[in-house]
């Protein structure tokens, strides 16, 4: 009548008839597991259910093995948390605290696993390198509006504003975004080049010290000039060194030129020695005749006038001047040969009566010149007053 498992009974009570199951069996021919136990699949044996008592609700599981879990433990014997959950103890698993950004962290400590939407931290609690947290929450972590050229790419938000603030800007930029050059650069082609001005500009007196759109320098110094201060200015030149700009040395001029002029029956010569003239000539007295007039970027105009320049200018004046004196002397001689032949020409005064003609000459230079050859007419007399007298057949002419 006992009829026992032979797998889970121990043996039968023969009076009663009722077996003796082993542990894990149960039943009255202990056919069956007990609470805790699940059969072993393909075979009579019950194997024990080992829930976690943390995890599970209960010591059962099903045919299979699987413990009931409590919420946030999963696993086959209920001693895992699920996804989402975190820290597994004698209670329950805590739920992961990843401010929505993530959905898994770490099983021990809680770090939040593959943060979404631009955020990083262990709760995913911050913005990634490069982002910054919006006020407007439905925004999230915007990329922010800097350049890894121009700055280190972060910016923050400043309480109050809603435009970011880069971080920190690179050498060469400034603003806001730092999309704008600093002083001492210009913009080429979207970068910010230094200023190249060999050290000709004094940043104190011109900030900008060049201009931001092509680079030229502002504010030569120490008598430079040039797109990049690279010149000297006129009237000077690079030293021995070639480093600083100094006044240039006063040169001597050309060879000492005479001139000569002379006039016709004249033996006098006019001569002009420009190596005297540059002896003799001071430059106050330079200054006197040619005016000079400053400016705010050289001292004088007479000093930006090399000397070879002075002395074609003197030159010039030299020529002028002997061209008027050649022709006030012609003007003179050809005056005096016109008064000559003036005073040596012969007059004569007609006068025309009823009975008489009468003829006079006379010659201002000679008073007493003899005309007694004016008249070729043999009858011709001479008076002692100078009187010519005409004698004719009929009638006696006196002149």
């Amino acid at each position: 009548l006992c009829n026992c498992s032979s797998v889970g009974s121990a043996g039968c009570n023969r009076t009663t008839g009722q077996c003796h199951c082993l542990a894990g069996y149960a039943g009255p021919r202990c056919h069956s597991c007990a609470h805790g136990f699940f059969p072993q699949q393909g075979g009579q044996q019950c194997q024990p259910c080992s829930c976690s008592p943390a995890g599970a609700t209960s010591e059962q599981c099903d045919h299979s093995g699987k413990c009931q879990c409590k919420v946030g433990v999963t696993g086959l014997k209920c001693d895992r948390c699920s996804e989402g959950y975190y820290r597994f103890n004698e209670t329950t698993c805590e739920p992961c605290q990843c401010n929505n950004h993530s959905h898994t962290c770490d099983s021990s400590t809680g770090t939040c696993l593959d943060c979404q939407e631009n955020t990083e931290g262990k709760h995913c609690e911050l913005c990634k390198e490069g982002f910054y947290r919006s006020t407007h929450p439905a925004h999230g972590c915007q990329h922010c509006p800097c350049s890894t050229v121009a700055s280190t790419g972060t910016c923050h938000l400043q309480p109050g504003e809603s435009v970011p603030r880069c971080d920190k800007c690179r050498p060469g930029y400034t603003g806001l975004n730092c999309n704008q050059c600093d002083k001492g650069y210009y913009n080429s082609d979207s970068i910010c080049v230094r200023c190249e001005c060999n050290g000709n500009v004094e940043p104190a007196l011109s900030p900008s010290v060049c201009r931001p759109d092509s680079g030229e320098c502002i504010g030569c110094l120490y008598h430079t000039t040039g797109f990049h201060c690279e010149l000297c200015e006129e009237g000077y030149s690079r030293d021995s060194e070639g480093t600083n700009c100094t006044r240039k040395e006063a040169t001597l001029g050309p060879e000492p030129t005479e001139f000569t002029t002379s006039a016709p029956n004249t033996t006098k010569a006019t001569s002009f020695s420009t190596a005297v003239l540059n002896s003799t000539l001071s430059p106050t007295t330079l200054q006197t005749i040619f005016p000079i007039s400053s400016s705010d970027n050289s001292t004088s105009a007479f000093a930006d006038v090399s000397w070879t320049q002075f002395n074609i200018i003197i030159l010039t004046v030299i020529i002028i001047v002997v061209v008027l004196l050649m022709g006030f002397v012609g003007a003179v001689y050809m005056y005096r040969e016109y008064q000559n032949r003036k005073l040596n020409a012969p007059f004569w005064t007609i006068e025309l009566k009823e009975d008489n003609i009468s003829f006079s000459s006379y010659h201002d230079s000679i008073p007493n010149a003899d005309v007694s050859g004016l008249l070729e007419d043999d009858g011709n007399e001479v008076a002692p007053n100078g009187q010519l007298t005409l004698t004719t057949p009929m009638h006696n002419y006196k002149a």
